[in-house]
């Protein structure tokens, strides 16, 4: 249940988007090429952001660099 707390945590580090083009799913409407997000939690495959919804979501780590 640890992901009902995640907008409230602290901060892990700071990553950058550097590109939306993602093969299956829709990411241009929840992150935006260039922006600078807040990863609140990491795995191995993704980062766990507060995207431009403003909600917690999973996106995979190729769309972000480190800022």
């Amino acid at each position: 249940m640890i992901h009902l707390s995640w907008r409230d945590r602290e901060t892990v580090k700071k990553i950058k988007c550097v590109h939306t083009d993602a093969k299956k799913f829709l990411v241009n409407n929840a992150l935006t090429a260039g922006k600078i997000y807040d990863v609140k939690n990491e795995t191995e495959e993704f980062y766990y952001i507060i995207d431009n919804t403003g909600k917690v979501g999973g996106f995979y780590k190729e769309y972000f660099q480190d800022a």
